[in-house]
């Protein structure tokens, strides 16, 4: 097992997410995947509600945005007011396509951590702008959903049920370590994936064993 993921959050990659780095960079730095620094500071934000805005005023101290750039901002703000929705990137509209590519950014953007915060005060008025694509938000419930298995196990628990649960906390982790153990069998679990699991909820795949009642 992975020394690290056992002392989750590591005490050197939070630092370094503290100080400005992105999750990217972390990784690249430390020579680890992404996803593994991501459940890290998934742990450390959890921890810490003080630590994204740490990072992303130490992030923000780095390059900030020129005039020009704060004009885009406001120019592309006025245009999602005025359609009443977020642009489209396959639009035949190369206006629209150009919104589209610079709100793309910016989501790519907070995602890893480096949005500056003068686009985030300038976007927070528009709700659900960080959302799309839903494959990165998809990601971030995931390795919110490993946290808290963990914890759930860690707490002595036995491996959470989605039937016949005693609570909605056990409930919605049952379900969800139901559907990675279906999708493992079925060879549609991506490999890191696969990893973080097993490094972090060792037995995932087993799960309770027939007759054995529950630790309390």
């Amino acid at each position: 097992m992975d020394r690290q993921l056992r002392r989750a959050p590591d005490a050197e990659w939070v630092l370094m997410y503290r100080l400005g780095l992105s999750r990217k960079r972390i990784a690249e730095l430390v020579r680890a995947e992404p996803a593994t620094v991501g459940y890290h500071l998934v742990i450390a934000r959890r921890r810490d509600p003080e630590l994204e805005a740490a990072h992303l005023t130490a992030a923000g101290t780095k390059s900030s945005p020129s005039p020009a750039s704060l004009a885009r901002m406001d120019e592309i703000i006025a245009w999602i007011s005025a359609e009443h929705r977020f642009p489209r990137d396959r639009s035949e509209d190369k206006g629209e396509q150009s919104v589209a590519r610079w709100l793309s950014d910016r989501r790519r953007e907070a995602a890893g951590g480096t949005l500056h915060p003068a686009y985030r005060d300038g976007l927070a008025g528009m709700s659900g702008w960080a959302e799309n694509p839903r494959a990165a938000a998809d990601d971030a419930r995931w390795h919110d959903r490993l946290a808290q298995l963990a914890d759930f196990r860690a707490g002595g628990n036995d491996w959470p049920r989605h039937r016949n649960y005693a609570s909605d906390l056990e409930h919605t982790l049952g379900v969800w370590v139901h559907a990675q153990r279906q999708k493992r069998r079925r060879g549609e679990l991506d490999t890191e994936k696969i990893r973080l699991l097993h490094d972090t909820v060792p037995g995932w795949q087993t799960g309770r064993t027939r007759g054995r009642p529950g630790r309390r």
